[in-house]
C-alpha cells in the first residue's frame, strides 16, 4: 500500500460514513449499523456491546457456518440426498437444494435436523463451539428461542468472512457460497446468500448483512422498524461508487 492509496481509502471510508449517516438521519436515526472490511469496522453507530434480537439472521450466523464446517470435515456432501444420511425428507432433496433453491422455516428446519442428526449435538451448541467461540463472539446465543448478539459480535463474524483466515470457517466455503448456484433459474442465489448490485451478496431483511468480496467490504443494518426502501438506500450508500481493490 502506498501513502496515496492509504489516503484514497481513508477518503472513501469517510465518504461512505457521510452518505450512510445522511440516509439514516432521514429514515431511521436509531438504527444500528456498521461498515468495515477484513481488518474490522471502519464506521458505525453507538453501543456495540448491547445484545440485540438478531433472530432474522439465525440461518446465516448459525446454520450456514455449521453446515460449512460439516462439509469441510467431509461429514456432509451437499449433493447427497438427505435420506442417505437417515434424515426424513422428500425424495432427492439435498443440502445444496435447501441452501440454494429453498427458503423459509421449512428449509431451515430440515438443515437443522440434518446437522443435529450428523453430530448428535443441538444447533445452538454446534454454532457456539464451532463458530462463535473461536471468533470471540461471546455475547451471541439463544434466549427464549431467539438468537441475540451484540453488534460487536456481528462485526467479528463479517470481518472473518472477508479475511484470509481458514478457521473457523474455511475460505473455500465462503467462496463457494458467494457464487451463483441456481444456473439460469430465478431468483439467482448462492448458498443461502443472495446476489445484489455492486458485487454484493446479502442475507436478511430486518436485520440485514452484506458482503462485497472484491472491495472488500461488509455492512450490517439493524433497523428499528421494517426498513422498506431504507434497505436499498443503505446498501447504495455503503457500496455504490466504490472501486474494487486491485487484484
Amino acid at each position: 500500500m502506498t501513502l496515496q492509496s492509504d489516503r484514497a481509502d481513508a477518503a472513501d471510508a469517510a465518504g461512505v460514513e457521510i452518505r450512510i449517516r445522511a440516509v439514516l438521519q432521514a429514515a431511521d436515526p436509531e438504527a444500528v449499523w456498521a461498515v468495515g472490511g477484513p481488518d474490522g469496522p471502519h464506521a458505525g453507530s453507538g453501543d456495540e456491546s448491547r445484545a440485540l434480537d438478531v433472530g432474522g439472521l439465525m440461518p446465516v450466523l448459525a446454520l450456514w457456518p455449521v453446515i460449512g464446517s460439516l462439509v469441510a470435515e467431509e461429514a456432509l456432501r451437499l449433493h447427497t440426498p438427505l435420506t442417505a444420511y437417515g434424515v426424513e425428507a422428500d425424495a432427492g432433496t439435498t443440502a445444496h437444494h435447501l441452501l440454494s433453491h429453498s427458503t423459509g422455516p421449512a428449509a431451515h428446519t430440515a438443515l437443522t435436523r440434518l446437522a443435529e442428526h450428523l453430530t448428535g449435538v443441538p444447533l445452538a451448541e454446534l454454532a457456539a463451539t464451532r463458530v462463535w467461540h473461536p471468533l470471540g463472539m461471546t455475547g451471541t446465543g439463544f434466549a427464549d428461542g431467539t438468537l441475540h448478539a451484540p453488534p460487536a459480535d456481528l462485526v467479528r463474524f463479517l470481518s472473518h468472512l472477508l479475511s484470509p483466515a481458514e478457521h473457523p470457517l474455511p475460505r473455500a466455503w465462503v467462496t463457494e457460497s458467494l457464487r451463483i448456484r441456481t444456473g439460469e433459474l430465478t431468483p439467482a442465489r448462492g448458498l443461502l446468500w443472495h446476489p445484489a448490485p455492486h458485487g454484493t451478496w446479502s442475507y436478511g431483511e430486518t436485520p440485514a448483512v452484506w458482503l462485497a468480496p472484491r472491495l472488500p467490504r461488509w455492512a450490517l443494518l439493524l433497523p428499528t422498524h421494517p426498513p422498506g426502501p431504507l434497505r436499498t438506500t443503505f446498501r447504495e450508500a455503503a457500496f455504490a461508487g466504490t472501486a474494487p481493490a486491485p487484484v
